[in-house]
């Protein structure tokens, strides 16, 4: 017997009992060509929100309604039929949220079993990939250079910060809540952290970095961003990650002056790390050189059992997830 999530109706909002559906399915006959996955975690991040849209228009297609619910995730291979995978072969991919799924050759990853399956989560997974890619591919730091990110406290974020301290960048952080800057700056090395509940961004940013931002790395939207777009420095340039505070259908707090991009004749760039699979390898080689150097740690926010994914998910837009996000399906 499998148990399995499926996308049941499209949310208007935030995700709702509503939204999915449990469904146990007995598992068929392994087929000759293929691999049973037993999986261990999935992955919830921001960007599950636009799969469920009914937008044709995206980087992937949408989620049909019946289907189950796409996520990233880890596994062990139980049994296998194709020479492709070996029993015992760990495997990353879009496993979605089921317990067990059946593959066919290159529809999942073979990964190396030399960190934890945690590390793949946490690092040598999409998140890892994205901020490593998203600052350092696209947002071409320079050692000496202002970097500002909001959503630090998040599983992109905080990551990026990391990243733009290991490459000599001044880094100020603005997340969500006090005990999330505190981390930032004591466990994380950032230099400053703003909450945009409480703090003054204006007085923030102007103090940290008084001649401006050279590089910003978005992630949220609203408020801070319309704050760091008025501290940017003439010929900045900032890297769109995601703008999670509008994904729901929510109105913006505030709605930024878009004409500093050409007062400050700012670069914008957006991207999604779908385009870029194959430079995956040499991204967390490099991670890993900042793992054994100290310079890179990350946390993880652990959701125990896939009966929890369909309530825990909304943690990413309440904003009460510190680190990366996942849930625990069975145990590896």
């Amino acid at each position: 017997m499998n148990v399995r999530y499926i996308l049941k109706s499209r949310p208007s909002g935030r995700f709702s009992p509503e939204t999915f559906e449990r469904v146990q399915d007995d598992l068929p006959p392994l087929a000759d060509g293929q691999a049973r996955v037993k999986v261990a975690y999935v992955s919830l991040d921001p960007a599950m929100r636009g799969w469920v849209s009914p937008d044709t228009k995206s980087y992937l297609p949408p989620v049909a309604i019946g289907d189950t619910m796409r996520s990233l995730g880890i596994g062990i291979v139980e049994d296998s039929r194709t020479d492709a995978y070996s029993t015992g072969d760990w495997v990353t991919g879009f496993t979605g949220w089921t317990e067990r799924l059946d593959v066919a050759p290159g529809q999942l990853t073979v990964v190396p079993p030399t960190v934890s399956m945690e590390d793949y989560m946490g690092v040598f997974g999409l998140a890892g990939a994205t901020a490593y890619h998203g600052l350092v591919k696209v947002g071409e730091p320079k050692a000496g250079e202002t970097l500002c990110v909001t959503g630090a406290a998040g599983s992109v974020g905080s990551l990026v910060g990391q990243i733009g301290k290991a490459l000599g960048l001044r880094v100020i952080g603005i997340a969500g809540t006090p005990e999330k800057c505190r981390w930032l700056v004591d466990d994380l090395g950032f230099d400053a952290a703003l909450n945009y509940r409480t703090d003054d961004l204006d007085a923030g940013l102007a103090a940290f970095a008084p001649d401006g931002i050279d590089l910003h790395f978005e992630n949220v939207g609203g408020k801070p961003f319309a704050a760091a777009l008025r501290h940017m420095k003439a010929h900045g340039r900032m890297v769109m990650c995601g703008f999670i505070s509008v994904y729901n259908g929510d109105r913006p707090d505030e709605y930024p002056d878009m004409t500093a991009i050409i007062r400050r004749r700012l670069s914008l760039k957006g991207f999604v790390m779908t385009d870029h699979f194959d430079t995956y390898p040499a991204i967390f080689a490099e991670l890993g050189k900042l793992i054994a150097a100290g310079k890179l740690t990350y946390r993880l926010d652990v959701v125990d059992g896939l009966d929890q994914a369909p309530v825990a998910i909304n943690k990413l837009f309440e904003g009460t997830n510190t680190g990366k996000l996942v849930v625990k399906v069975v145990d590896a």
